[in-house]
């Protein structure tokens, strides 16, 4: 089994936990349907979110999906005028036997503009 790695990024409407648990949610839950993944596939999940979202951690929605066990971490992008705002980005560390050009990255909403090379 190797160790692979997903992106996935989505643009938040507005700074608010309940979206925030809302979008992220169903950007791991897109991760996770896309590459047949269960939690156990799961190594670590970074989050990042931009400077402009304060309203909750994005590392929480995944809690409230049942990823309990799997370690997790946010942080904040660089601040980079012109950047898209309100942007919630993901780097999942997984195990699966999937190539690495069969990993689907999932960039959803607006956010897909952002890697336009690799969203799907």
């Amino acid at each position: 089994m190797a160790v692979r790695a997903v992106r996935g990024a989505v643009q938040l409407e507005k700074d608010e936990a309940g979206h925030m648990d809302e979008q992220v949610g169903a950007l791991l839950t897109a991760i996770m349907e896309r590459n047949e993944l269960t939690a156990d596939d799961l190594i670590s999940i970074w989050f990042t979110a931009t400077p402009d979202l304060h309203s909750d951690f994005p590392a929480a929605a995944a809690r409230k999906l049942g990823i309990v066990d799997v370690p997790l971490i946010c942080a904040q992008e660089l601040d980079i005028e012109g950047a898209m705002p309100r942007v919630v980005r993901v780097l999942a560390h997984i195990e699966s036997d999937r190539p690495r050009a069969d990993i689907a990255h999932v960039y959803l909403g607006a956010a897909a503009a952002l890697r336009k090379d690799i969203a799907q």
